[in-house]
């Protein structure tokens, strides 16, 4: 019976309440969902979040180490890296880090989906390469959030 009720409880913060980040300008976030080639030499990243799932949780995202920020419901990022290598995309969970590798040629956008799931305690969260126009479609529902705050230091 307790473990029921724990189960119940741990699913109602998951689904209930907002997290919220610090947004960019609605114009920056138009100006990134035109969808542009980056700049020269470069791969431009999108990394969002649109599951119905852990609408309470926030959740770091790290390209190599990097912070890219702390996600929330419906928000995603845009960021630049030098083409031509590949990148560990890191997004915290509930025990470890979940990464993903991908190759990031220059010239070309690439889109990866942050994914909250169940977890023990708390949400984890995975991370994903989509195809492009599926990203794009779920960016453009989107809105940016500010790139380069996260919660945990790496």
């Amino acid at each position: 019976m307790k473990v029921s009720y724990a189960i119940a409880f741990t699913a109602a913060i998951l689904l209930s309440g907002c997290a919220s980040v610090d947004m960019a300008s609605k114009a920056e976030s138009a100006k990134a969902k035109e969808f542009n080639p980056p700049s020269q030499g470069n791969a431009g990243v999108y990394v969002y979040r649109n599951s119905f799932v852990g609408k309470s949780l926030k959740k770091d995202v790290w390209i190599d180490g990097k912070c890219v920020g702390e996600t929330a419901p419906d928000v995603f990022f845009y960021t630049e890296v030098p083409g031509g290598k590949t990148y560990k995309v890191d997004t915290e969970s509930e025990f470890s880090p979940n990464t993903i590798e991908v190759m990031l040629e220059a010239g070309k956008n690439y889109f990866i989906r942050q994914f909250i799931k169940m977890g023990v305690f708390v949400g984890g969260a995975g991370v994903e390469q989509v195809p492009e126009e599926q990203g794009k479609a779920d960016v453009a529902k989107l809105e940016m959030a500010k790139t380069g705050k996260c919660s945990a230091a790496r």
